[in-house]
C-alpha cells in the first residue's frame, strides 16, 4: 500500500494552478498525493480582537479528518491564522507528526497591494506546503537561504527560496529532490 498525502482544501478554496500541486510536490516526496475538500466552521477558531484565526485549533480540527489511508494530511485555507505569540503566520505543522496548515491569506500579492499574479501565489503556496510537511518529517529550519526550509517572516523570504530542500536537509529525511521541468 502506498504511503498518501492529502491536501484538504478547505471551503472550496482552491488556490491558482491547485491541480499541478501534487506532480510538483512528489519531485521531493516520494508519496502519493491525494486531495479532498473539508468543509470547516472557521468561526470556532476566530479570534475577534485579532480579526484572524487560531491555527493550532484549526490544525487540530483538520487532523480529526484525516482519512484512514492517510499518512499525513495539510489543510489549506484562505483566512488569515496566527498563534498568540506571533502576529501571523503562513503555516503552521505538527513537528514529527501528521498535520500541518498553510494559509494563502498573506501570500498574495493583492494583500501587500501589489497586482494579482496567480503563478507567484502558486509558487508560494507550493514552497509553504513543502515547508509545512518537512517539519512533519521532523525537520527544523534550515540555515541555507534557498531551502524550502530556511525559516520566512516575511513573504520575500519565501520568494528567495527554491521550491525544494537543500541536499542536508534531503539527507536528513531520506529523499532525493528533482528539479522542477519548467
Amino acid at each position: 500500500m502506498s504511503k498518501i498525502i492529502y491536501l484538504a482544501f478547505i471551503n472550496g478554496h482552491y488556490p491558482p494552478y491547485w491541480r499541478k500541486l501534487a506532480d510538483d510536490l512528489v519531485h521531493c516526496l516520494p508519496f502519493k498525493f491525494n486531495t479532498l475538500t473539508l468543509k470547516v466552521n472557521p468561526r470556532l477558531f476566530y479570534s475577534p480582537e485579532r480579526h484572524q484565526y487560531h491555527s493550532t485549533l484549526f490544525l487540530s480540527h483538520i487532523l480529526k479528518n484525516i482519512p484512514e489511508d492517510g499518512e499525513k494530511i495539510v489543510g489549506i485555507t484562505d483566512v488569515d491564522i496566527y498563534i498568540p505569540i506571533l502576529t501571523f503566520l503562513f503555516g503552521e505543522a505538527q513537528f514529527n507528526g501528521r498535520g500541518a496548515l498553510i494559509s494563502t491569506y498573506r501570500l498574495n500579492n493583492e494583500f501587500y497591494g501589489l497586482p494579482k499574479n496567480d503563478e507567484l501565489l502558486y509558487d508560494r503556496t507550493l514552497k509553504e506546503i513543502l515547508h509545512e510537511l518537512g517539519h512533519t518529517f521532523g525537520l527544523v529550519h534550515c540555515m541555507d537561504f534557498e531551502c524550502v526550509m530556511n525559516s520566512s517572516t516575511y513573504v520575500e523570504n519565501i520568494d528567495l527560496k527554491q521550491a525544494m530542500f537543500c541536499q542536508s536537509c534531503q539527507d536528513k529525511i531520506g529523499v532525493q529532490c528533482k528539479k522542477k521541468q519548467t
